[in-house]
């Protein structure tokens, strides 16, 4: 127990000690333009850290009703929005391997609002950081189900960001 212990305090030194070796600046759509945030990808043990802090989110007034948005990484490049405010561009979920939802490269755990904020750092040994870069990071507006195919019956894509190279900058 002390050995996986240490092993687990020394990799999140190295996380919150190192640069990401990718990001994403995430940004609300025409209809959500308060959503602002980043994503940062720090590679950790043949996988991907991810640190996602997120602003703006939209709220819901009732008691016990905070609001849960489905998260993904998108195989589209762009962010470019159309008419109606949603991103065309962003394609379906990552999904290199072919697998069924909820077992996308893609697929990403849920970010739970608090007042209009969502701070979610996870594990996954889906991707490398340099695998996604030149993907989309998305919110939806609904919470993913997990087993609705192909998406999770997630909604609306109210939130997009492009991943980026931390090493071009």
């Amino acid at each position: 127990m002390t050995y996986m212990r240490r092993e687990l305090l020394e990799a999140m030194q190295k996380v919150v000690t190192t640069a990401p070796e990718a990001y994403s600046f995430v940004y609300g759509g025409k209809k959500y333009p308060s959503i602002k945030g980043f994503v940062y990808f720090f590679p950790l043990w043949g996988g991907t850290v991810v640190l996602a802090d997120i602003a703006g989110l939209p709220t819901s007034e009732a008691a016990c009703q905070e609001k849960v948005f489905a998260f993904h990484i998108h195989e589209g490049s762009s962010c470019e929005e159309n008419a109606e405010g949603d991103f065309p561009l962003t394609g379906s979920h990552l999904n290199p391997k072919d697998c069924p939802h909820p077992e996308h490269a893609g697929d990403l755990p849920p970010l739970f609002e608090n007042d209009g904020y969502a701070l979610s750092m996870f594990y996954t040994n889906r991707f490398v950081p340099e695998e996604i870069i030149g993907r989309t990071v998305i919110i939806h507006d609904k919470p993913d189900d997990f087993k609705t195919q192909p998406s999770g019956d997630s909604g609306s894509k109210i939130a997009c960001g492009e991943i980026k190279s931390n090493l071009e900058d």
